[in-house]
């Protein structure tokens, strides 16, 4: 049975030393790296990662609510919030072992390498994106 609920997924990756910066913690840009690690895991398993090079970020925002350490195992969700006709949404958490870390949500665009415009998502995408559902492990 087909999912009604927009594509998620969770991945988790671990606090690497070049995410650290001199306080110790996470640099802020590990956040977005993360969030994009769980983009590219997304795409793989609703099959949609030929859209790698063609879909450049157009907004990010991120709110930091707690630190994230050396070596500490981070568990990132990346969910779609909204389906456009040429643009996504996508919100994220981000949590560690003191619970959440950061909240955020990153928009893209659908547009070719060189293009001067974007361009509609085709049906079939724009349905994977939309009812793909929660994404399990692969």
């Amino acid at each position: 049975m087909e999912s009604t609920s927009p594509a998620s997924v969770v991945v988790e990756r671990r606090v690497e030393w070049s995410d650290t910066d001199a306080a110790g913690h996470h640099h802020h840009s590990a956040v977005l790296r993360w969030a994009e690690a769980a983009e590219t895991e997304l795409l793989r398993r609703v099959g949609l990662d030929e859209l790698y090079g063609s879909i450049p970020r157009v907004h990010y925002e991120a709110d930091y609510r707690g630190r994230l350490w050396f070596g500490e195992t981070v568990r990132i969700e990346l969910r779609v919030e909204k389906v456009g006709t040429t643009s996504l949404h996508y919100g994220f958490e981000v949590h560690g072992r003191d619970g959440l870390a950061a909240t955020g949500r990153m928009s893209i665009a659908r547009s070719a390498a060189r293009a001067t415009s974007s361009e509609p998502w085709t049906p079939e995408q724009a349905r994977l994106f939309g009812t793909a559902g929660p994404q399990g492990g692969g």
